[in-house]
C-alpha cells in the first residue's frame, strides 16, 4: 500500500522513532509508526477519533497513546529535540484565533476561560500564540481564550529572544514591557509603534517585510483541519496537536535540506 500523503516518512520517522519511549514489556504494543499515522490522519482531516481506518489499529489505541504520551511529555521533548537548530537571531511572534467547535464546547458553562477557550468576534475562540525562528518553524506555541490581548502573551514568549537577536512583530505588541525586555537580553524590537505612542523607536520596514513567515506558519498548521477548527474539550490535548503539527514542519524542513 502506497504512502498517503499526509503519513510520516521514511526520513521522519527515521528522526522520531529514537525519541519516543522504549516499548513496554508484556503485550507486545502497536507499531508506534502505524499508530502515529493515525493520529496524524485524525488531526489532517478533523474527523472524529472512532472514525480512524483500521489500518491505523483501534482508534482507542490511536486516542490512548495520544493522550498517554501527552501527560507524559513526549510531544513536549519531540518538538524541543527537533528545534534544537533554533538559533535566535530572529524571532517572529504573532496569534491567530480558530473556531471552537460546539462539541468542544458542550461542557463549557458561561465565558470563563479554560486556559484556550472564550468569547471575540468569531464567537467561541481559541487563540494561538506562535513564537517562529527565521524560516517560519515553530518554536513555541501557548494558547489563550479568542478574546486575551496579544502583548501579555508576547511577553511569555520572550525567553527564547537571544542577544543581539530582533524580535518581529506587528502593532498589537508595540508595549513599553516587550520593548523592555528585548532590551534587557540584549535585543533589539523591530516593531512599529502605535498612533498613539509619544516616543519614536528606529524601525526597519525592509526587515519587518520577513514578518509575514509567522502568518505563513499559521497556513501550513491550519492545513490540518483539526487544529483549524478546534474540537478537542481539553486545551492539553489541542496544545499537543498544535505541537505535533509544528513537529512535522521542522521535520520537512529538514527533509528538503537533506
Amino acid at each position: 500500500m502506497s504512502r498517503r500523503r499526509y503519513e510520516l516518512t521514511d526520513y521522519e520517522w527515521s528522526v522520531i522513532q529514537p525519541l519516543l519511549p522504549n516499548k513496554s514489556r508484556g503485550v507486545p504494543r502497536v507499531d508506534d509508526r502505524r499508530v502515529i499515522n493515525g493520529i496524524l490522519w485524525r488531526f489532517r482531516t478533523g474527523s472524529p477519533w472512532a472514525d480512524i481506518p483500521e489500518r491505523y489499529g483501534p482508534p482507542t489505541t490511536c486516542y490512548n497513546r495520544f493522550v498517554r504520551w501527552r501527560q507524559a511529555g513526549v510531544w513536549d521533548r519531540l518538538l524541543q529535540e527537533i528545534a534544537r537548530a533554533y538559533d535566535g537571531d530572529i524571532i517572529m511572534i504573532d496569534s491567530s484565533c480558530v473556531r471552537v467547535h460546539q462539541q468542544a464546547a458542550a461542557n463549557k458553562k458561561g465565558d470563563r476561560d479554560d486556559g484556550g477557550m472564550g468569547r471575540s468576534r468569531g464567537g467561541l475562540t481559541t487563540k494561538i500564540h506562535a513564537l517562529v525562528d527565521a524560516e517560519g518553524r515553530p518554536v513555541d506555541l501557548k494558547l489563550t481564550a479568542g478574546q486575551a490581548h496579544d502583548g501579555k502573551t508576547g511577553e511569555s514568549l520572550l525567553g527564547y529572544l537571544n542577544a543581539d537577536g530582533i524580535l518581529l512583530a506587528d502593532k498589537a505588541y508595540d508595549s513599553s514591557s516587550i520593548r523592555s525586555l528585548a532590551a534587557e537580553r540584549g535585543a533589539w524590537a523591530n516593531i512599529p509603534a502605535r498612533k498613539n505612542r509619544r516616543e519614536s523607536f528606529t524601525f526597519s520596514q525592509y526587515l519587518y517585510r520577513y514578518r509575514n513567515l509567522v502568518e505563513r506558519f499559521f497556513g501550513k498548521i491550519k492545513q490540518f483541519r483539526g487544529i483549524a477548527t478546534r474540537y478537542d474539550r481539553k486545551p492539553e490535548n489541542y496544545l499537543a496537536a498544535l505541537k505535533l503539527a509544528s513537529l512535522r514542519i521542522w521535520l520537512k524542513s529538514y527533509e528538503s535540506a537533506a
